[in-house]
């Protein structure tokens, strides 16, 4: 962790790859992440955790299938413009997209990964990872 103040402009801005979130600082046991994000991530769902998702830039949508555990899976889409935060509540299975691309932040604790407890099959352009540190 570090004692001075991070431009998340310029974090942003030292890398390139889609979907590879970096680490760029902590809270207590959480890692902030940065992602630049462009189609479509992977199907999954995290069993113990909720995700905070804050758009920094565009827009982002999240597929959402939620039901109760048996019964009748519904699909909807949250649609989140710039300057917008949504809560990814622990065990909905989700998938994060963004048609122009964006830029996001995200709250996790450490070693989450970014596909999730349980995911489809993992893209080559999805980085499944627990977080890169920035450069």
């Amino acid at each position: 962790m570090t004692s001075q103040p991070i431009d998340l402009a310029a974090a942003l801005a030292s890398f390139e790859a889609l979907w590879s979130p970096r680490v760029v600082t902590h809270v207590n046991d959480y890692d902030v992440r940065v992602a630049k994000v462009a189609g479509e991530h992977v199907w999954h769902r995290h069993d113990t955790t909720d995700e905070f998702f804050l758009v920094l830039a565009g827009e982002l949508r999240i597929a959402l299938r939620e039901g109760p555990d048996g019964g009748p899976v519904r699909e909807r889409t949250v649609v989140l413009p710039q300057g917008s935060v949504f809560v990814v509540p622990r065990g909905v299975e989700h998938r994060p997209s963004s048609v122009a691309g964006a830029s996001i932040l995200m709250f996790e604790p450490t070693g989450t990964s970014s596909v999730g407890d349980r995911h489809d099959e993992i893209p080559d352009h999805v980085d499944a990872t627990t977080g890169h540190p920035l450069s």
